[in-house]
């Protein structure tokens, strides 16, 4: 409650812009009209008719600002969770604000690096070259003489992002107390991963560590460029880098006018970001046609590493064996790949994971491989996964959303390159490193430290569960699957066992008195009563009985 007092304004401005937009129901089930003393009259139910659901949630999001712009743009890498019609509209949103004044940045810049602009900088341009929602890029020139661009945080971005993230998780509890699909569609989920990726963004210093960490991927590369990080002028709201002059991929026209060869650009984009994808396990997660140039000698540089992704040893292997398993069209290796790559929940049915992946596979029977758009095939398998609530990493996601870019991007340069048969060697090289005898024997070598430590933990587990069971704390539970046929089919056998037992019965102890009374040719009468015939009777009406009981159970 005190978060909602000290914030009062903003949640204000919220609940408008989601009643200005036609979700008026959200801020009364929110009970956000109660909160803020908004008249009940103001709220509407109505809904544009001449908007779609994605476009009416991108307009809201464009209407709150950078903090919630940012958001939708994450989202937007999330086909996991969100369906494709609100993806494509959220694609759209563009981080574009007007600049701050120069003095501002001069005077951030100052603060940060503890000394004079004119003792830092020979020249420095006073218009930005670009600004966006958290900070703007200035060129200047360094008194050693290098030409730089140095890039500013907005004044007051992080007190923005941290008021509206923390309102941010308000909503997102109060929601998922009164609708399903909320958890269903893990929004807490992903509004903790935007909250971790907007922490990072703000942090200038974690943005050139992800710059040299790739430019250490291509130190014997000539024909890729990452720009030099100048630590000595960068801090947490103040970045000083190279500056890369060259030409964007957006500007085709400019680039075939100057006589570079597209498909030979495409092909270095290519291979780059599947290098740093599939060998190196950390990429660039954004590689849109204004964070790509081509220098003067042809050679492909990346700017802004805000938006990294990682893949640990293990994602690779699983997501290798996710491709190939698709490309074999093997529905229970692809259903194996899906389990190993996320976690399936206990109520999670693996029989219909599998009857989807089916229908999937057969989505892409009949066109050949080097056709299909890798971006796409994961992120329509991420999309079955998430339909069963497997939980997919975000980095995971995030390499969907990176290749979709990438590929739009081939797309214009070189329709004809296959993504997929540039990947070939890739994977081949992925396959023959997972069965190499040094990584075979790495495995090995863990496992059996594993077991040894294990083994060395047991007496002490043991002890617990014995002070568990002593104290009388220790529960055990045990779910065997379809245990009702099971207890239907063990009544069945007992009941038949039953059967055939007073059968057997019968017939041995009518044979006896029959046998008896013929080897001794007298009648069987005791006491002047006829056993055998009344025995007979007896014994059938037992059995009548119990034929009876056991139809009338349906259990034979």
């Amino acid at each position: 409650m005190a978060l909602r007092i000290r914030h009062t304004g903003r949640y204000r401005e919220i609940a408008m812009a989601l009643m200005r937009h036609g979700f008026g129901y959200i801020v009364e089930e929110l009970g956000l009209f109660q909160m803020l003393s908004i008249p009940r009259r103001w709220i509407t139910h109505e809904t544009p008719q001449t908007k779609t659901l994605g476009e009416r949630i991108r307009l809201v999001l464009e209407d709150l600002g950078p903090t919630f712009v940012k958001l939708g743009q994450l989202a937007s890498t999330r086909s996991d969770l969100l369906p494709e019609p609100i993806i494509r509209e959220l694609i759209k949103l563009q981080d574009q604000v007007p600049p701050f004044s120069s003095e501002s940045a001069k005077g951030i810049i100052e603060q940060e690096l503890d000394d004079a602009i004119e003792d830092i900088f020979s020249w420095f341009e006073e218009s930005p070259i670009a600004a966006a929602s958290i900070g703007q890029v200035h060129l200047a020139k360094l008194k050693t003489g290098e030409d730089v661009a140095v890039k500013v945080q907005r004044p007051g971005a992080l007190q923005m992002v941290v008021r509206d993230l923390e309102i941010l998780r308000d909503l997102t509890a109060l929601a998922e107390k009164r609708w399903v699909w909320v958890k269903q569609y893990q929004i807490a989920r992903l509004v903790e991963e935007f909250a971790s990726s907007m922490r990072a963004e703000l942090d200038y210093t974690q943005e050139g560590r992800n710059a040299e960490k790739i430019a250490l991927q291509f130190q014997n590369d000539e024909t890729v460029c990452i720009p030099r990080i100048f630590w000595q002028y960068t801090s947490s709201r103040v970045m000083t880098m190279e500056y890369v002059r060259g030409i964007s991929l957006s500007h085709q026209e400019e680039l075939v006018a100057k006589g570079y060869d597209l498909k030979e650009t495409a092909e270095k984009l290519v291979e780059s970001m599947l290098h740093q994808i599939f060998i190196e396990g950390f990429f660039h997660a954004d590689p849109h046609p204004g964070n790509l140039l081509v220098r003067k000698d042809g050679s492909l540089a990346y700017l802004d590493f805000g938006m990294v992704g990682r893949l640990s040893e293990e994602m690779k292997d699983h997501l290798s064996s996710l491709i190939i398993a698709l490309m074999r069209k093997n529905t229970d290796s692809m259903v194996r790949a899906v389990l190993r790559l996320g976690m399936m929940p206990e109520d999670g049915d693996i029989r219909e994971l599998r009857r989807d992946l089916d229908s999937l596979r057969e989505q892409y029977y009949n066109i050949p491989f080097s056709e299909i758009s890798m971006g796409t095939a994961l992120n329509d398998l991420f999309a079955v996964a998430q339909r069963h609530k497997v939980m997919i990493p975000p980095d995971l996601t995030l390499l969907g959303k990176a290749l979709l870019t990438m590929e739009g991007v081939i797309e214009k340069l070189d329709p004809t390159l296959s993504i997929i048969d540039m990947a070939e060697p890739f994977g081949r090289k992925l396959i023959k490193d997972r069965f190499s005898t040094r990584n075979l024997r790495k495995k090995l070598l863990g496992g059996a430290a594993g077991l040894a430590e294990a083994l060395f933990d047991l007496p002490d587990q043991a002890r617990q569960i014995s002070s568990l069971i002593s104290k009388g704390k220790l529960k055990v539970e045990i779910s065997v699957p379809e245990m009702e046929a099971l207890m239907r089919k063990l009544d069945q056998i007992s009941n038949r066992l039953s059967f055939s037992i007073v059968l057997l019965a019968f017939s041995i102890i009518m044979v006896g008195l029959i046998i008896g009374s013929s080897l001794n040719q007298q009648s069987s009468v005791l006491w002047h009563f006829p056993v055998i015939g009344t025995g007979f009777i007896v014994a059938l009406l037992m059995v009548l009985w119990l034929l009876f009981s056991i139809f009338k159970s349906g259990r034979f």
